[in-house]
């Protein structure tokens, strides 16, 4: 976990041209239902807060190819900062209201993964039809429910195979059962749940690129759990990076081109 008072490497485009953002511009930019900041957040925690919330979801659109009403999921996401946290827990999805939470001082490297919880939640009921208001697109997956057919959700639908079933289809991928194997190492349930295999997935997809920023995305290389094998290897990120990153720039050009 790092601190927000601790510098990220970022190697991106210069997005603000050097000058200071609020959490209002990232709302009215990118399209946020709304932004709640902690009563304990100073002037100067929101500031550089902004600033490396800004840069961090400047670079995630650039990595997916999509317009900035993807990030908001179509202003369905709210965003929160340095409210509500959860001991021990740095960062946080919220189905229920929609909500992305981070921690003061110990969220950040954790937004990708976040936003890719709140995009799993929110894709659920467009690929499939009987998904209710608290599933998850990855876990509907493995349920075999029926999908409404379309390229896209096959590209996406290809991702969640690559990753969580054998090349034939047939049983659990070996990363799955590796994840599962540590899961009972640490008598818990929580890596190999396909929401948490799929959200580190993406992340480390994304840490793979070469465009890189600490605040967006870090730890699935050198962290304990990267070195316990609990993220992709490199050439399955490969197979993925062929699925999902075609699929966003896919869902890109196609939200581009409408009237």
């Amino acid at each position: 976990m790092q601190r927000l008072d601790q510098s990220f490497y970022r190697n991106g485009p210069n997005h603000r041209a050097g000058a200071d953002v609020g959490f209002t511009d990232i709302v009215k930019l990118f399209g946020f239902r709304g932004i709640r900041i902690g009563r304990w957040v100073t002037a100067e925690e929101q500031q550089r807060a902004a600033n490396l919330f800004f840069d961090a979801l400047c670079d995630l659109q650039q990595l997916l190819q999509v317009p900035e009403q993807v990030l908001s999921l179509n202003q369905t996401l709210t965003l929160t900062f340095g409210i509500g946290g959860r001991p021990g827990v740095c960062a946080h999805y919220q189905p229920r209201g929609r909500i992305l939470a981070l921690a003061k001082n110990a969220g950040a490297g954790s937004l990708a993964h976040e936003w890719f919880h709140a995009f799993d939640h929110y894709i659920a009921s467009k690929v499939f039809p009987g998904a209710g208001n608290q599933h998850f697109a990855s876990r509907c997956f493995l349920h075999l429910q029926r999908i409404n057919p379309h390229p896209l959700n096959q590209l996406l639908l290809e991702g969640f195979k690559t990753l969580l079933l054998s090349p034939d289809g047939s049983q659990a991928s070996a990363w799955f059962l590796h994840c599962a194997m540590l899961d009972r190492q640490r008598q818990q349930l929580y890596l190999s749940q396909p929401e948490e295999l799929c959200a580190r997935a993406f992340e480390a997809m994304l840490q793979a690129q070469p465009l890189k920023n600490h605040f967006l995305v870090s730890g699935t290389r050198q962290s304990n759990l990267a070195k316990a094998g609990a993220y992709p290897d490199a050439a399955l990120l490969q197979q993925l990076s062929a699925h999902w990153l075609q699929y966003f720039a896919a869902l890109g050009q196609a939200l581009t081109a409408q009237p």
